[in-house]
């Protein structure tokens, strides 16, 4: 069964940092580029950062540039690294996952979640003192 699954969550302190990971379970990540999303209460989900299959190049939204960084290493695993975060940055996160050659070398779109393949169930955020 082909399962991405996220880990990493919590509750921290406004300022704080977290590390989110998403592992891949019963395929190899080698050929997905990875999209990390996110839904706080009552609104829709949102993009927040992808990486390229290769992991040259990522994308960020607006909201979270400078603060968050996403990676990816050998073992199947990508991270969101989260660093001063704020209430606004409460919500579950999720991570996708996008096949394709037309991701080797640039991150996926962050706007259009029809290009992903695969999805987690989400770990919860919450950013509160």
């Amino acid at each position: 069964q082909l399962q991405l699954v996220e880990s990493g969550g919590g509750l921290v302190q406004p300022g704080g940092s977290l590390r989110l990971s998403c592992a891949a379970s019963g395929f190899s990540l080698d050929h997905y580029a990875i999209g990390w999303f996110r839904q706080a209460p009552g609104k829709e989900r949102e993009g927040v950062s992808s990486i390229s299959v290769r992991g040259g190049r990522a994308n960020y939204a607006n909201s979270v540039g400078g603060r968050f960084t996403i990676s990816r290493d050998n073992a199947n695993t990508v991270f969101l690294h989260l660093s001063s975060l704020k209430p606004d940055d409460t919500a579950v996160y999720y991570c996708a996952a996008a096949y394709g050659s037309s991701w080797y070398f640039q991150p996926p779109t962050i706007i259009d979640e029809s290009v992903y393949d695969h999805w987690g169930q989400g770990t919860q955020v919450t950013v509160s003192s």
